[in-house]
C-alpha cells in the first residue's frame, strides 16, 4: 500500500515562490528514492530549495519512502522552507526499480505535457545545479539527459572502487551488446525526462515500466525508452561521494548479475508490437 502525505510547513511561501516562475516554461518533478537516508536527505532538499530562485522552472520534489525504519519520512513530512515537498511511502521495502517506478508514477499524474521529471539518489551526491541545464537541453529538444561521469568534466573519483569497478564494467557490456549508441553512463541514477516521452512508455508498459528492484532498473527504463526513438544527450556529473554519510546499498555481485541477465533478456526478446 502506498500513502501520501504533504509537507504541511511553508504552504504560503511556496505558494509566492511559484508566483515568482510565471515566465517558466513548466516545472521539474524530482523524484528521489529514499531508503534509510535521514543521515543526507535533509541536506539535499535543502540544496534543492536553495537554487529553486536561481532555477527557471519550478522545483517539485517527489520523496518515495521505500519502508524506510529511520527518520527519513520524519524529515520529509517537517518539510523545507520555500520548497514543494510531497512524501510517497511504501509500508516494506520494494527495492530500488520499485520506488522509481512509484515516483514516475506519481510524477506523471501531476505534470503537464511541458513539464520534465528528473530522477536523482537522495544521498546527496549528486549536484542539483544540473537541474536547469538538463531544463535548458530538454527545452532544445532532447528527450532525456543523462548526468555523466564519463563525459569531460565529469568525475567520480571519489567513490569507492567497487562502485567505480562496476559502473565501467556495466558501460563497457551495454555499448558492446545493446543498441543504444552515444551513451557513456548507462547507471547513472542522476536523469531528466520528457514527460511527454515518459506517459508514452508508463501508457505501453503500465506497472512495466520498471521491473528491476535493484540498481539495474536505470539500465531497464533506458532501454524500454528506446523504443521510442528519444534523443538522448548528457552532461557531465561531478560525483560528490565524500557528501555520503550513509552506508551504500548496492550489493556488487547481485547487481553483476542483474545486469548480465538484463542485457540478455533484452537481446532475446522482441520489440514490443505497438508501441
Amino acid at each position: 500500500m502506498t500513502n501520501i502525505v504533504y509537507a504541511e510547513k511553508e504552504e504560503v511561501a511556496v505558494k509566492n515562490n511559484n508566483k515568482q516562475n510565471k515566465q517558466a516554461v513548466g516545472s521539474a518533478y524530482i523524484v528521489l528514492p529514499a531508503y534509510n537516508e535521514e543521515e543526507c536527505l535533509h541536506n539535499l532538499l535543502k540544496r534543492i530549495a536553495s537554487i529553486q530562485q536561481e532555477c527557471s522552472i519550478s522545483l517539485k520534489v517527489l520523496v518515495v519512502d521505500d519502508g524506510s525504519s529511520d527518520k527519513t519520512a520524519s524529515i520529509v513530512k517537517k518539510g523545507v522552507q520555500s520548497l514543494d515537498l510531497r512524501l510517497i511511502s511504501h509500508e516494506r521495502n520494494l527495492g530500488l526499480g520499485q520506488a522509481v517506478q512509484t515516483g514516475i508514477k506519481e510524477a506523471l499524474t501531476l505534470a503537464s505535457e511541458d513539464d520534465i521529471v528528473v530522477i536523482m539518489d537522495a544521498d546527496d551526491t549528486h549536484d542539483v545545479a544540473l537541474i536547469d541545464l538538463m531544463r535548458a537541453k530538454i527545452e532544445k529538444g532532447v528527450d532525456i539527459v543523462i548526468a555523466s561521469r564519463f563525459v569531460d568534466g565529469g568525475d567520480d573519483s571519489s567513490a569507492p572502487q567497487f562502485r567505480r569497478f562496476l559502473s565501467r564494467g556495466a558501460k563497457f557490456l551495454f555499448r558492446a551488446l545493446l543498441p543504444l549508441n552515444g551513451i557513456n553512463d548507462f547507471t547513472s541514477g542522476y536523469r531528466a525526462y520528457n514527460v511527454s516521452l515518459l506517459k508514452k512508455a508508463s501508457l505501453h508498459w503500465g506497472e512495466r515500466l520498471v521491473e528491476e528492484q535493484g540498481f539495474a532498473c536505470m539500465v531497464e527504463l533506458l532501454l524500454k525508452l528506446r523504443h521510442w526513438s528519444p534523443e538522448i544527450d548528457e552532461v557531465p556529473l561531478y560525483l560528490r561521494y565524500d557528501r555520503k554519510l550513509g552506508m551504500s546499498k548496492l550489493k556488487l555481485k547481485r547487481t553483476i548479475l542483474q545486469y548480465i541477465k538484463l542485457a540478455l533478456r533484452d537481446i532475446l526478446s522482441p520489440a514490443p508490437r505497438r508501441l
